[in-house]
């Protein structure tokens, strides 16, 4: 259940190098990961936060392997993967891709907390409709 999105550097995330600034590439993929959340999950992170259910990320590594350049149209992929030993936690798959070659490839991991605190979840639903997704083998 692979998820992507096109996008094209902005000018402002350009660095003095001339080469995309670092801090922009999870931004790329949070952009990428949130619509894949909310257009193929149906979980809607405003709608959620206000009953006070709050997906959040618990960590990420990040590899860069190329860079991106001015003006670069790039896709982003979303692949999502159950954890093997806590149902309480998703992983993502993601990679930037610029003429099918991988600038940049990381895994974000989350789960959902409610507003007042408690115990990590994530709900049924969104455990239903990732019944058939993968484990996370630990690989980028």
């Amino acid at each position: 259940m692979e998820y992507s999105k096109t996008y094209t550097v902005k000018d402002e995330h350009i660095d003095v190098q001339h080469i995309v600034d670092g801090l922009y590439y999870p931004f790329y993929m949070e952009w990428c990961r949130h619509d894949f959340v909310r257009e193929v999950l149906g979980f809607d992170f405003e709608e959620e936060a206000h009953k006070g259910n709050n997906m959040v990320l618990s960590r990420y590594t990040l590899q860069f392997v190329r860079s991106l350049k001015k003006g670069d149209t790039f896709q982003v992929t979303c692949s999502p993967m159950r954890d093997k030993s806590n149902k309480a936690v998703l992983h993502f798959r993601q990679t930037i891709m610029l003429n099918n070659k991988v600038v940049t490839k990381a895994v974000f991991s989350g789960t959902c907390v409610k507003a007042g605190g408690g115990r990590p979840f994530l709900p049924e639903g969104l455990l239903a409709k990732l019944a058939d997704a993968p484990e996370w083998d630990g690989e980028l």
